[in-house]
């Protein structure tokens, strides 16, 4: 029992990371009806800009907030210069777009990086709590990004910005009938879907190497999640996130760490076989 209440916990802080991912990966497809294939790529190359500023002798709070605003300037970039050409595009276009881009990242990082697995120094003392029930490191991990979470839940829901960005995706001919800079929200919105993802990554590799290989692993993951939880739902991708990190630890404990993957892929089965359109999707006309 002690050990089954271990992996639920653990299980919780690598869905609510998993949940951050795909919240971005959500917020990017909502606003712009683009499907980012290079989204865990993006939190791969965020992690390593941490690790060499934390490896550079800086603090790893002073690197986190360098690298989220990194990640947010390079998302507004990559939007107007390699995605917003492709906007009028046909869907297909857009899609290889993203893809060229993931394996740009995934090349960069091996160039410049190698593919040697690094190891990220953790900013949490890991020591059991609660019994060792949980670590410190895990309960850190969550706390962060429950933060992350409720700022941008506070920042959508209460702010002008925020709302002119739900207001883009919900409508698109009403924002720009209100006179709503479009092109512009569009930016911003995937400069925050990047720092959302620099920010989950830096979360992720505390639980896990440092390697260009993680990139494509997180980008399918992501999918996975928003596709269970539903695409184009917030809430959906929190659920997911949570659904899938459970799923994974409790697998690990009843049968051996590689059958992780296997039991988040026949989670994903199972809801597009009795919902397609995810557990609180929508039905589409």
């Amino acid at each position: 029992m002690h050990e089954l209440l271990q992996q639920i916990f653990s299980g919780l802080a690598a869905g609510a990371i998993y949940a951050s991912v795909a919240l971005a990966l959500v917020m990017i497809y909502r606003a712009t009806d683009l499907v980012n294939f290079a989204q865990g790529e993006m939190a791969m190359f965020s992690t390593y800009i941490a690790w060499t500023l934390v490896t550079a002798g800086l603090p790893f709070w002073a690197a986190f907030l360098i690298t989220l605003a990194a990640s947010f300037l390079g998302g507004m970039a990559i939007e107007r210069i390699i995605i917003r050409p492709v906007e009028n595009a046909p869907v297909l276009a857009a899609v290889i777009v993203t893809i060229g881009l993931a394996l740009i990242f995934d090349s960069l990082a091996g160039w410049i990086y190698s593919y040697t697995v690094q190891d990220f120094p953790s900013p949490f003392p890991d020591r059991p709590l609660f019994g060792a029930l949980i670590t410190t490191q895990e309960l850190g991990v969550i706390g962060v990004t429950l933060l992350m979470l409720l700022l941008l839940f506070l920042f959508f829901r209460f702010t002008r910005l925020g709302q002119a960005i739900r207001a883009c995706a919900d409508n698109y001919t009403g924002a720009l009938v209100v006179g709503l800079n479009v092109n512009h929200l569009y930016a911003l919105t995937f400069g925050i879907g990047a720092a959302c993802v620099g920010a989950a990554g830096c979360m992720l590799v505390l639980i896990n190497d440092v390697t260009p290989a993680a990139g494509p692993s997180y980008t399918l993951l992501a999918f996975v999640i928003v596709i269970t939880g539903g695409l184009g739902s917030l809430p959906g991708a929190l659920l997911g996130g949570v659904l899938i990190g459970l799923t994974e630890a409790l697998a690990g404990l009843l049968f051996t760490p590689s059958a992780k993957s296997m039991f988040a892929f026949a989670i994903l089965v199972l809801v597009l076989v009795l919902r397609p359109q995810g557990i609180l999707g929508r039905r589409a006309a």
